[in-house]
Order: C-alpha cells, then sequence, then structure tokens
C-alpha cells in the first residue's frame, strides 16, 4: 500500500499541465499580477454574460515584449495555462522611446493596437489565410469591425520564443501558422464566444 501511495505522489508531482505553480516561472511576479486581474475581470464579464464562454479565455499582454510568449490560452475553470504562444502588435503602437513603451489606438488607419476585451467570432478566408473576425466591446477597441482587426497568422511570426523583437502588424494580433492552428481548436470546440483580453 506504502509503495503505491509512493508511486501515486510521484506521478501527480510529473504532471505535466501549466499548473499555477509553472505559471509563476513563465511569467514574473507582475506578469502573474496583470494576468490574474484580468482574468478575474473576464470571470465577472461571462458570469452575467452567458453567450460568452467561461472556461476558456484569450489574454495578451503587452508589457510584455514581443519576442517572448504573451498571448496566453486561459482555463478558467482550472485556473491555469494551457498554452502560450507570440504575437505581433501594430506597427503604429511603436514610440521610438528606449524602455519599450508602446502607444495604442483605437482609430482607423493608425496602425496601433487597440487595449481591451474582443470577442473571437467567426472564421473567413482572407489573404492571410484562415482568420478570425474580432469585434471590439469596450469604447478603447468599438472600431475593431471597421478597422479589420482579426487574429491571423503570418508566416514571418516565429513559433518558439527569440532574443529579439519580432514583426509588427497593422495592428491585428498577427501569430505564427503552427499557434493559430492551435487557437482554431480552442474556438472551434466551443458553442460560446472566447474573449480576448489585449492588456497594457
Amino acid at each position: 500500500m506504502r509503495v503505491f501511495l509512493l508511486a501515486l505522489l510521484f506521478s501527480l508531482s510529473s504532471f505535466t499541465s501549466l499548473s499555477m505553480r509553472d505559471e509563476d516561472e513563465i511569467l514574473d511576479e507582475v506578469e502573474f499580477a496583470r494576468l490574474t486581474e484580468h482574468v478575474n475581470e473576464i470571470k465577472a464579464f461571462t458570469a452575467s454574460n452567458h453567450k460568452y464562454s467561461n472556461k476558456i479565455a484569450f489574454l495578451v499582454d503587452m508589457k510584455i515584449k514581443s519576442g517572448r510568449n504573451r498571448f496566453f490560452v486561459y482555463d478558467l475553470e482550472n485556473n491555469q495555462i494551457l498554452d502560450q504562444g507570440l504575437v505581433a502588435h501594430g506597427k503604429g503602437s511603436e514610440t521610438g522611446i528606449k524602455g519599450d513603451i508602446l502607444q495604442f489606438s483605437n482609430a482607423p488607419e493608425s496602425n496601433c493596437t487597440a487595449l481591451g476585451r474582443y470577442s473571437v467570432e467567426k472564421p473567413y478566408k482572407g489573404i492571410f489565410g484562415k482568420a478570425f473576425r474580432l469585434a471590439g466591446l469596450d469604447e478603447t477597441n468599438n472600431n475593431a469591425m471597421k478597422r479589420a482587426i482579426v487574429l491571423h497568422s503570418y508566416k514571418e511570426v516565429p513559433s518558439d520564443e527569440k532574443e529579439y523583437y519580432i514583426i509588427n502588424s497593422h495592428g491585428c494580433p498577427m501569430v505564427s501558422q503552427e499557434f493559430l492552428g492551435r487557437l482554431s481548436k480552442y474556438i472551434e470546440s466551443t458553442n460560446s464566444k472566447i474573449l480576448l483580453s489585449v492588456y497594457y
């Protein structure tokens, strides 16, 4: 019996999903606090807006450098990061100010990333292949449809973290082809709309 319990404990300690302990290794303390704040906002929103998923959410932390994973797939029920990847920000968000300070805008033709909550809508086939329309739910991003802000892939976005900054978009959250394939499975496996929160 003792041998069985030891084996069970060992197998549990070897569990490889991204647990809360592992998230601390993925994110530093400040990044983790920002993530937690926005996860709590999503939970509160989905509790009273039942057309949105209360199981899965996407979160993007724009304070993290673009060469690091900063797009997170989050399990709202079990409080853990399920997946992560690189995502580009809009070239209009670049300020050139030392310290990686970005700016954000909801204005058409700004080429900026817009902060706020988005509803991930139905897919379509565009110039970048499969993409998902994004509907902005806040005043800071309510021009998303007008601006044609979509979640899409681009071949120049790497699949793995880099020591350098990755390519910029025209304002869209742009990911690697491999990562979009994984995101598509989450989006298409639910009848509820998934929320994407982009924050700074």
